[in-house]
C-alpha cells in the first residue's frame, strides 16, 4: 500500500525542485485523480474478503468466481473513472485556483488520468492476491513500479539522456509507464506460483453470473463510497488551500503526502484485518475473529504513536525534502511553504491514531462483509462533522491552513470512534449467536 504513495512522494519531491507553482500543479491534478482512485481502490476491496472466505473454506470455484467477476468490474470501472476525470478537467478553471497552477496541471492530468485504467486493474489482482494471503507479490510489483517511476522521472522531468525537459508532464509519463509495468509484472508473478496459477490463467472474463456480479457490487460500491467520503474531504482540503493561495496549497500538498504515507501503512494493517477476519468468518471461529482483530488494532495503534512522535520531532526537517532552498529567487516562497507545512504536520501527528483506528476497523468490518452501516458512519463523520469545521475555520475564521486540518482531525476522530463501536457490537453479537 505504501508503494502507491511513494509514486506520489517521488513526483512531489522531484517536481518540487522546479518551484512551488509546479508542486501546487501536481497537487491540483492529483486531487482529481485521488477522488477517482478512491472509488476504484475502495470498490476493489470487495474481492479480498470473498477470496479470503473461500480460501478459509478451501473452495477454489468460489474463489476463482469472486476474482474473475471482480476483475471484470474493476476493468470497466477503471475505464469509466478515466473518462470521468477527463471530462471533469475543465472544472479547474472554475475553482478559484491560481491561474499559473491550473495551466501547469492540465497536461499533467491528461496522462495521469490514463494511468487509472492499469492502476484499477492492478488493484483487482492485488486484492485477489491479498485474499489468498499472498501479500508479497503485489509488494514486489509496486517496488518495481517505483524504480521505473524514479528513473523515468529523472529522464523526462529534467531532460536527461538527450530527452526534452518536460517538467510536470515528465512526472506523468513516469507514473503512467510504471503502472502499466506494475500490472504486467504482478500477473507474471501470480501465473508462476502453484497456488495462484489456476486462478489467473484461462480466465473466461465474459462468462459471467448475474448473482456473483450483484454480490460483488453490493460489497464494492459501499466500500468505494467509504473511501470516497474520506479521500474527498482531503481533496476538499486541497481545493480550500488553493483558495488561500499557491503557497498554502503547496504546503498542504507536503503535509498531505507525508500523512498519506503513514496512512498507507495503516491501510496495510487494514488489509491484514480484512484477510484474517475473512478467514475466521469462513471457518466460523468468531472468538478468534474478535481476538485477531483486536490484536491488529493494538499493533497498528502502537505504530501510529511512533509516526506521531516522528512528525512532531521532524516537523521542520521533513518539508525541506520537497523544496530547493538553494534557489534564491524562490527562497521567500519556499520558506513560507515550509513554515505552514510544519504547523500542519503537528495537527497530522495528533490524528495519526484516529486515522489508523478508523481505517483498520473498517478493514475488519469489510472482512465481516458489513459495509452499509460503515458507509453511513463515514459520511456523517467526514461531511457532517469534519468538512463544516474545515470550511468555517479556514474560510471564515483566521485559522487558515491550520483550520482545514483541524476539521480533518475532527472527522477522522469521529469516524474512528463510531466504527470501533460498530465492530465491538457486531463481533460480540456473532459470538453470542454462535454459542446459543
Amino acid at each position: 500500500m505504501l508503494g502507491h504513495t511513494v509514486v506520489a512522494l517521488v513526483d512531489n519531491i522531484m517536481v518540487g525542485q522546479l518551484g512551488t507553482a509546479e508542486l501546487a500543479a501536481v497537487s491540483l491534478g492529483n486531487s482529481f485523480l485521488f477522488i477517482a482512485m478512491s472509488l476504484g481502490i475502495g470498490f476493489s476491496t470487495a474481492i479480498t474478503p470473498l477470496v479470503a472466505e473461500a480460501d478459509g473454506e478451501n473452495n477454489f470455484e468460489a474463489g476463482k468466481s469472486s476474482f474473475k467477476h471482480g476483475l471484470f468490474l474493476c476493468t470497466i470501472l477503471g475505464i469509466a473513472l478515466f473518462l470521468m476525470v477527463f471530462i471533469a478537467k475543465p472544472l479547474m478553471y472554475h475553482m478559484r485556483q491560481p491561474e499559473e497552477v491550473v495551466i501547469l496541471a492540465m497536461p499533467y492530468l491528461n496522462l495521469v488520468a490514463v494511468s487509472l485504467v492499469p492502476l484499477i486493474v492492478f488493484q483487482a489482482f492485488k486484492q485477489f492476491s491479498d485474499g489468498l494471503s499472498m501479500t508479497r507479490y503485489p509488494m514486489y510489483a509496486t517496488i518495481l513500479a517505483n524504480i521505473v517511476n524514479i528513473v523515468l522521472n529523472y529522464i523526462f522531468i529534467f531532460g536527461k539522456l538527450g530527452m526534452p525537459q518536460l517538467g510536470v508532464v515528465g512526472a506523468a509519463i513516469g507514473t503512467l509507464a510504471s503502472r502499466v509495468i506494475m500490472v504486467a509484472y504482478l500477473w507474471y508473478l501470480l501465473s508462476q506460483h502453484h497456488k495462484s496459477r489456476p486462478f489467473v490463467l484461462h480466465i473466461k472474463l465474459f462468462q459471467l453470473s448475474k448473482r456473483m456480479l450483484k454480490k460483488i457490487m453490493s460489497l464494492g460500491f459501499p466500500s468505494a463510497l467509504q473511501m470516497f467520503f474520506e479521500v474527498a474531504i482531503f481533496t476538499a482540503a486541497i481545493w480550500l488551500s488553493g483558495i488561500l493561495g499557491k503557497n498554502p496549497q503547496a504546503a498542504n500538498q507536503i503535509a498531505l503526502n507525508l500523512s498519506s504515507m503513514t496512512f498507507m501503512v495503516a491501510m496495510g494493517f487494514s488489509v491484514a484485518a480484512m484477510i484474517r477476519v475473512g478467514n475466521q468468518k469462513g471457518l466460523k471461529r468468531f472468538r478468534e475473529l474478535r481476538r485477531i482483530a483486536f490484536s491488529i488494532f493494538l499493533l497498528s495503534t502502537m505504530l501510529a504513536v511512533i509516526f506521531a512522535i516522528l512528525f512532531v520531532v521532524f516537523k521542520d526537517a521533513l518539508p525541506k525534502l520537497y523544496l530547493d532552498f538553494d534557489n534564491k529567487a524562490e527562497f521567500a516562497d519556499n520558506f513560507q511553504v515550509a513554515t505552514i507545512a510544519a504547523k500542519l504536520l503537528l495537527i497530522s501527528a495528533v490524528f495519526q491514531i484516529s486515522d489508523t483506528l478508523q481505517v483498520v476497523v473498517l478493514g475488519a468490518l469489510r472482512g465481516m462483509q458489513d459495509v452499509k452501516i460503515p458507509t453511513l458512519i463515514t459520511f456523517v463523520a467526514y461531511w457532517l462533522i469534519g468538512f463544516p469545521i474545515s470550511y468555517y475555520l479556514s474560510m471564515i475564521s483566521d485559522y487558515g491552513s491550520a483550520g482545514i486540518w483541524i476539521g480533518l482531525l475532527a472527522g477522522l476522530t469521529a469516524s474512528g470512534l463510531m466504527l470501533f463501536i460498530r465492530f465491538n457490537y457486531l463481533s460480540k453479537r456473532l459470538i453470542e449467536a454462535n454459542t446459543e
